[in-house]
């Protein structure tokens, strides 16, 4: 039960700390792609936008982002199953 409960925690931390890690990644990475291009060289960028539909693609975005960062921390599953293995070897060698 313990190898069990010490691979939940590293999965819960690391999913923790991947959607923590997207909500500072993902918005100046949106900003960069959203920009629009300049077409002509020293002239202002004009753009007409929906703005319901920028705050929609926007926080699905972020959303989505975060949901990536989640899982790729909870994949830090593979060290705590593997620390989980070596507390679980260790005891009953040590018991001996």
């Amino acid at each position: 039960m313990g190898a069990v409960k010490t691979v939940l925690v590293f999965m819960l931390v690391g999913a923790l700390a991947g959607a923590v890690a997207a909500s500072f990644i993902v918005p100046p990475i949106l900003g960069w792609y959203s920009e629009p291009g300049a077409i002509a060289p020293g002239k202002q960028v004009e753009t007409i936008c929906d703005p319901a539909y920028m705050i929609r693609y926007t926080s699905s975005r972020l959303l989505r982002g975060q949901l990536i960062g989640a899982a790729l921390g909870a994949l830090l599953l593979y060290p705590g199953v593997v620390t989980a293995r070596r507390r679980g070897a260790v005891a009953p060698q040590a018991a001996a």
